[in-house]
């Protein structure tokens, strides 16, 4: 089967506009045409269509879900990395933050959650991982679309490229990773099963 990951078109985060809910960040207006130019693009029909709960896929989404009546949407737990309790995250003072985030990539804790409502490295990879497994499990002929976010995307990329390191290795890989392989809003990263293993197309 074959699985094409979407990275969310322009959102007002991505614009450099503040946000204090990340997952209400809706899109920009060349965003919502970057969505348009999208599900105009589509050369075959899906088998399904997975979302992100967050708002800037569900909006990416909502043209190619217009123009795909007949195909069965679903969400999944395909939502953007967050690795800091909103909370936290709003006392603490602006400039600060840049060294709060490069400090926590510095450490390179898997399991560390910053705050009680974060989620660590660890829990977005057992999340992709989930994800392929369940995908796997799809018996379906076309391939299906997911909706999602950047880190995650990247997260799906190393579990599929390095199945062998441990979370570890691969959070210390990550920024530079992530700096040297970005994926641009809307870009397509598809990823075929083929019964055994997972490869990146």
């Amino acid at each position: 089967m074959q699985a094409i990951f979407i990275r969310h078109a322009q959102s007002t985060a991505n614009a450099g506009e503040p946000t204090k809910d990340f997952a209400r960040v809706p899109l920009t207006e060349l965003g919502r045409q970057q969505a348009r130019t999208l599900a105009a693009s589509w050369t075959f029909t899906p088998s399904r269509i997975i979302l992100s709960p967050f708002l800037r896929t569900i909006q990416t989404a909502e043209p190619t879900i217009a123009r795909f009546p007949q195909v069965l949407v679903e969400t999944w737990d395909i939502h953007e990395f967050t690795f800091w309790d909103p909370a936290y995250w709003g006392a603490c003072e602006p400039r600060d933050q840049p060294e709060a985030v490069a400090r926590y990539w510095r450490v390179a804790d898997p399991d560390h959650h910053y705050g009680a409502q974060a989620e660590s490295f660890a829990d977005m990879l057992r999340r992709a991982e989930g994800i392929l497994q369940r995908l796997q499990s799809l018996k379906v002929e076309a391939p299906v679309l997911l909706f999602t976010h950047g880190h995650f995307i990247q997260a799906l990329r190393q579990t599929i490229l390095h199945p062998q390191w441990s979370d570890k290795e691969k959070m210390q890989d990550f920024i530079a990773f992530d700096e040297a392989e970005k994926v641009q809003n809307t870009q397509l990263v598809p990823a075929s099963f083929d019964g055994q293993n997972w490869r990146l197309d």
